[in-house]
């Protein structure tokens, strides 16, 4: 790929396969402080070969985080969010064809990750933290998912409030998408992501989950990123993230059966057999 070029046939490829069958986003975080995996791809050849493990197992695209964004996470400075990401992402584009996700909610690093190699922004503050991000991602052509989140890491479980949950998400997801389009970025070329755990209790997570064929109104690929959440073991017995393996899948195989289009994931071999067993189901159906 000649360098500072986007990958127009990745997101090409994404876009035709929201249409024909569930997406399988695999969660890289090269980050020392993430919930589940923290300090465990933090070395660069240990983050390369989980991305082509990951695509072995069927991973769709792969999703890069250098900065953690669990309850209560402090931000990095976004020097050192480049210095996690940008080798790892170089690395991957020499070693295998595979769509890249960045996940970040600044402009500079986004930037630069889409000129080394990825094609979509996954930023769960929606275009909102950085004002210069919208800016970006119309300019290079990128996909990017908007994420719902209520108030910042650092404080959006501090007692999460909703008249309705559901209906407030959809809200947000109409200024959101009006900011995309007045700043240029073809709706055609963004997702949505409800946000679980991102400002939520227990219920309002299940409570999307119940209801996110809501969100099929909009017309625009929907991701769930519920993979082995605090939900999940509070739910089960207050399970460590090591035994949420059952719960995920429980919580992929729902959100596919109403309306989601692509789920990111920490364990992909498996969820990828989910997702695959639940389509089956879905195209007897109709």
């Amino acid at each position: 790929m000649e360098a500072g070029s986007l990958p127009l046939n990745h997101i090409a490829r994404l876009q035709q396969t929201t249409r024909e069958r569930t997406l399988v986003m695999g969660i890289l975080n090269v980050t020392p402080d993430s919930f589940y995996d923290g300090g465990r791809y933090a070395q660069l050849e240990l983050a390369v070969q989980r991305a082509l493990q990951m695509v072995e197992e069927g991973a769709d695209i792969i999703d890069i985080g250098g900065e953690s964004t669990r309850p209560g996470s402090q931000p990095v400075p976004a020097e050192e969010e480049l210095r996690r990401v940008l080798p790892v992402i170089q690395a991957i584009r020499q070693r295998v064809d595979v769509p890249i996700s960045i996940d970040t909610t600044k402009s500079l690093v986004a930037e630069q990750a889409l000129q080394a190699g990825a094609c979509m922004v996954n930023d769960i503050s929606g275009l909102g933290f950085d004002p210069r991000m919208a800016e970006v991602v119309a300019r290079t052509g990128a996909l990017c998912c908007i994420m719902h989140i209520q108030g910042t890491p650092q404080t959006m479980q501090n007692n999460p409030q909703y008249d309705d949950v559901v209906r407030d998400i959809s809200a947000y997801f109409e200024e959101r998408l009006a900011l995309a389009e007045r700043a240029g970025i073809p709706r055609e070329k963004v997702w949505l992501d409800p946000g679980i755990g991102f400002g939520k209790t227990v219920e309002h997570n299940l409570q999307i989950l119940r209801r996110l064929r809501e969100f099929t109104a909009f017309g625009l690929p929907i991701l769930i990123g519920a993979s082995r959440k605090s939900f999940i073991g509070r739910i089960l017995g207050d399970l460590p993230p090591e035994e949420r393996l059952e719960g995920t899948a429980a919580t992929v195989a729902v959100a596919i059966m109403n309306g989601a289009n692509a789920v990111r994931v920490h364990d992909v071999r498996a969820m990828v057999r989910v997702a695959r067993m639940v389509d089956a189901v879905l195209r007897v159906s109709g």
